[in-house]
């Protein structure tokens, strides 16, 4: 009689250690994974505009003017090339000099409009972004109680050794699953960060359009450009996928084996989007 109720008394404490563990094991992932859309779903300069407005006064007033004086320098080395190529300036045709105002021109258009042609690709990407997030993502929330229908029925089911085996196991989900939720986390801000650090610096690489020699360091920033905003089009199609997975634990018997299988998801979640930065730069050639 007293060890059974000793017995009892301990399934008891842990069982609500279980439930309690349980309760909040997903929390900080689900709020990092829900804010995943709102993050990847903003312009530059709507998800931070005091940090947008300080990278933009700078580029202006400081990398501006080192790109003009690139661009002064390739457009001086594309005129003496386009007078020197004709046998040595012995076949002399005057229709170079409009052609190279033309391009002179061209060039200084481009660097004067660096922020809107890098805002536009933006806006462009986060236009097909925002269409498509209604389509793609799905309830990512991870919530035991509906996953596992009757959880306390299964746990008071289950032996004392059982239970702190299972007790145990979600101590260490926990620990690993607040980890996950800063990679989360760092995946989402970095990106965001590595916009604005790429954007700062526009002006000098968009200098180099002029030139048939140089152009390709202007050709790979813009790709590289569409490539930081397509990333967020995978970054919703990997949560989107996340999303479909989790569904599928509904109604699990095991309850460890949903536990692990919850952590593995969010494991290959993580994995998945530190590998979207990657894939979208080698879609677009990017390098």
């Amino acid at each position: 009689m007293i060890s059974e109720i000793i017995e009892k008394w301990i399934k008891g404490i842990l069982i609500d250690g279980i439930t309690g563990n349980l309760s909040g094991l997903f929390d900080n992932v689900n709020a990092k994974v829900g804010e995943i859309a709102s993050d990847v779903g903003s312009t530059p300069q709507a998800w931070n505009s005091g940090i947008f407005n300080m990278l933009r006064s700078l580029s202006e007033t400081v990398v501006l003017p080192i790109a003009a004086a690139i661009l002064a320098l390739v457009m001086c080395h594309e005129l003496i090339q386009m007078i020197t190529e004709k046998n040595n300036m012995h076949d002399f045709d005057t229709s170079m000099f409009f052609r190279w105002i033309f391009k002179s021109a061209f060039a200084i258009l481009i660097v004067s409009n660096t922020w809107n042609i890098v805002m536009g690709v933006f806006d462009a990407t986060q236009s097909v972004v925002n269409q498509s997030s209604g389509v793609i993502i799905g309830e990512t929330s991870i919530h035991f109680d509906r996953l596992i229908p009757g959880l306390e029925f299964q746990l008071e089911s289950m032996t004392i050794g059982s239970l702190l085996s299972l007790w145990f196991q979600t101590l260490v989900v926990g620990l690993t699953m607040n980890i996950l939720s800063i990679c989360i986390f760092l995946v989402t801000y970095g990106r965001m960060i590595e916009i604005y650090v790429v954007t700062a610096l526009a002006p000098i690489p968009l200098a180099t359009m002029g030139s048939s020699e140089w152009r390709s360091t202007g050709q790979n920033y813009l790709k590289s450009l569409l490539a930081l905003g397509f990333q967020a089009f995978l970054i919703m199609i990997v949560v989107g996928i996340y999303a479909v997975l989790i569904r599928n634990i509904s109604g699990a018997a095991d309850i460890a084996g949903a536990i692990w299988g919850c952590m593995g998801y969010t494991v290959l979640l993580c994995f998945c989007l530190f590998k979207t930065g990657s894939i979208s730069k080698s879609v677009f050639g990017a390098h």
